[in-house]
């Protein structure tokens, strides 16, 4: 039997019916018609138009994202087991993967119109249903997990405040010992705080984004007094929490102020193990926690259907975000590094508070923020999760979450987001999310940079970004940066993630309705089969290789399945063109 290759058959899909309308000639719709379920569908004239600025919209969610756990509770556990050298250089790692991705983030934005989905809208109307509908899945999952790791932040900063430790001892010292403590308490008290930030994100975006702009006043004022504590408080012992056992381990620990000697004692590296789950650290489970003060880079993007001018707010409001939160981390690191004890980083993640101007400013500080990054990023699966139902990528299994309210909020993504997010509360420690969420932001990212590259590199046409400060380079490097963390940080939990996103996306690719976004695999193919095809030389030709060409010139190809089969049988690899040609006024034709 003869090989068989695809035969091109040319003819316009497209006629002109008597009364004049587009008719597709092989589904018989309206060309206007939307071709599929997938296709997005218009809002209702009821929507509210989005109100929200640069500033509001972008800035302050993203600002407040990559502030709450890490840079009240976290960074002085960074500084305590990886040392001074090392905290800088992971923050160079982790803003050198995020500027990479931003890169592409800021291009993508500004090549279009931009819906409601953030990064999901982003990379599906690029890569095709496929990519975007499997990398929204985990997008929608990173935020469930980050909502989590913010709330359980909240809870370890009240509990070490007012909690009471088994002991009958307050912690830190606190003479507030009003909520008890245990796994079943603390889940008690995320369950409350979760079911508060649900209640703000039912009420709508617009309300959350002027409460956030009161929470962002306090927090730069609780950084402010942060730093003016480094130069004004003197030398103190603060006593360290749920360390009462000398037999344990130091009780109390030093904050010495600026000295030559603190310092040399923290620029090196010293992993122990981490009071509050009981595990040795290392340097790839130190960035797991650290990282997540980089992951709210997405927090503007997910508002992007609630923006003026999504185009121009995103890009600027990010970048300005990240450049200002890269300076307030190294500054800290550095100024934790001249004043404080190892032993007070390495035991007392609350260190902050001990040693502020006033105690409570940093408490303020850190509910604010975590309660804030906590909303933010059930807001954000909330959008995610209702951009993937209005897609209909998977069908009935996502039709709820398409309801929203006459505003336009979609009321049930955020109960399906709250309901994921409180069991992802049975975890139980901050830490041991943090990996996990850590792993989806990074895929997520990569997606992006992937989805840019691919662009890029197809010289698709409708790709036009306003934003021209990236090329193919920097979206290679962010691909690569972000895979070789994801393994760094746990090999397991990288492949799961990975394995979990191709099942996603070969569900979609045969179960999923056919789209009308268009795929980039096609754009990629068309690419390199032109540049082929220009570096064909016919001078180089031999009857060796000799392959035939055939044009069949056909009236009616339904009566002609015989010869068409014949000359498919004798054709060899070679390239089979059908030709079906009608004779006639053109304006007259009903079909081509």
């Amino acid at each position: 039997m003869s090989e068989r290759t695809p035969l091109l058959h040319y003819r316009l899909s497209a006629s002109v019916n008597e009364s004049g309308d587009h008719r597709d000639t092989r589904t018989g719709r309206d060309e206007d018609e939307p071709r599929s379920p997938a296709t997005v569908r218009r809002r209702p004239a009821a929507k509210q138009t989005p109100k929200l600025n640069t500033f509001f919209g972008v800035v302050i969610p993203t600002l407040l994202s990559m502030f709450s756990v890490v840079v009240f509770l976290r960074i002085g556990f960074v500084v305590g087991q990886c040392g001074l050298y090392q905290t800088i250089a992971m923050l160079l790692v982790a803003y050198f993967i995020i500027s990479m991705t931003v890169l592409s983030v800021c291009a993508i934005s500004t090549n279009g119109a931009l819906d409601a989905g953030g990064a999901y809208y982003m990379i599906s109307r690029a890569l095709g249903p496929e990519f975007g509908g499997s990398i929204g899945i985990m997008f929608f999952l990173a935020n469930v997990c980050g909502s989590a790791l913010f709330v359980l932040g909240l809870v370890e900063a009240m509990l070490t405040t007012f909690g009471i430790p088994e002991d009958g001892l307050s912690l830190s010292g606190s003479r507030y010992m009003v909520l008890p403590t245990g796994y079943w308490w603390s889940l008690l008290y995320g369950t409350v705080i979760l079911l508060l930030c649900v209640l703000v994100c039912l009420v709508g975006a617009h309300i959350y984004a002027k409460a956030t702009f009161l929470i962002f006043i306090i927090v730069i004022v609780v950084l402010g007094t942060i730093f003016i504590s480094f130069f004004v408080v003197p030398f103190q012992t603060v006593q360290l929490p749920g360390h009462r056992n000398a037999s344990l381990g130091p009780t109390s620990a030093n904050f010495t102020g600026f000295k030559l000697d603190t310092l040399m004692g923290n620029v090196q590296a010293d992993y122990t193990v981490d009071y509050t789950t009981g595990v040795m650290m290392s340097f790839a489970s130190v960035f797991a926690v650290m990282f997540n003060g980089c992951t709210g880079i997405m927090a503007g993007s997910n508002m992007s259907g609630d923006l003026k001018n999504p185009s121009y707010s995103i890009p600027r409001g990010t970048i300005t975000a990240v450049i200002f939160t890269f300076v307030i981390y190294n500054l800290l690191s550095i100024m934790i590094s001249c004043t404080c004890d190892r032993i007070l980083l390495q035991q007392d993640y609350g260190f902050l508070s001990d040693i502020n101007v006033w105690h409570p400013f940093v408490t303020i500080g850190v509910y604010s923020s975590t309660l804030s990054a906590a909303m933010s990023n059930l807001i954000g699966a909330s959008r995610v999760l209702y951009a993937l139902a209005r897609d209909d990528l998977f069908g009935r299994f996502l039709s709820p979450a398409k309801h929203t309210s006459a505003s336009g909020n979609p009321w049930v993504s955020v109960l399906i987001s709250w309901i994921l997010v409180q069991l992802v509360l049975f975890a139980g420690k901050l830490n041991t999310i943090a990996s996990i969420a850590t792993i989806f932001f990074l895929l997520v990212y990569a997606a992006v940079d992937l989805a840019c590259l691919a662009l890029e590199w197809a010289s698709a046409p409708n790709f036009r970004p306003t934003f021209r400060y990236f090329t193919w380079h920097t979206c290679v490097l962010g691909i690569i940066g972000c895979a070789v963390m994801m393994f760094l940080i746990n090999a397991i939990y990288a492949s799961a993630s990975i394995a979990f996103m191709l099942l996603l996306l070969l569900l979609i690719h045969y179960l999923s309705p056919v789209s009308s976004w268009g795929c980039i695999s096609q754009a990629l193919i068309f690419h390199q089969v032109r540049k082929y095809l220009l570096m064909l030389d016919v001078r180089k030709d031999h009857v060796k290789f000799w392959r035939p060409q055939v044009l069949l010139m056909l009236s009616n190809p339904r009566c002609s399945v015989g010869l068409i089969t014949f000359i498919n049988d004798i054709k060899k690899s070679g390239l089979y063109v059908l030709g079906h040609v009608q004779l006639g006024d053109l304006g007259k034709t009903h079909s081509f």
